[in-house]
């Protein structure tokens, strides 16, 4: 064999080795490029889920006052509809005292 087909044999190696070597590099970048926007994408999730829990403990705030304003609304009604039946025993109780309201 002579040595220029040696040459072109060892030149053709190399270049093949180079250009895997290049094949390999772009892909691990591309790699590299993915997994940091991955980051980027958890990292505004992280954020998204923060503005959530946030949002949710406002709501349930909220529902728990509701809560609240609805028992008090309701003692106050219960209140007021004792202090009706308190005035309308008293009223009876006048009545049955009043001897003029038996006359009539």
């Amino acid at each position: 064999m002579s040595f220029a087909v040696i040459a072109a044999v060892v030149a053709v190696v190399v270049i093949l080795l180079a250009v895997a070597y290049v094949l390999r590099r772009r892909k691990a970048h591309h790699r590299d490029d993915l997994r940091d926007q991955a980051s980027q994408h958890r990292d505004l999730a992280d954020i998204a889920q923060i503005e959530a829990d946030r949002r949710t403990a406002e709501a349930d705030e909220l529902a728990a006052r509701a809560r609240r304003e609805e028992l008090a609304s309701q003692q106050a009604r219960l209140a007021a509809e004792q202090t009706q039946a308190d005035v309308d025993a008293t009223r009876t109780r006048a009545d049955e005292l009043d001897p003029d309201v038996h006359a009539r």
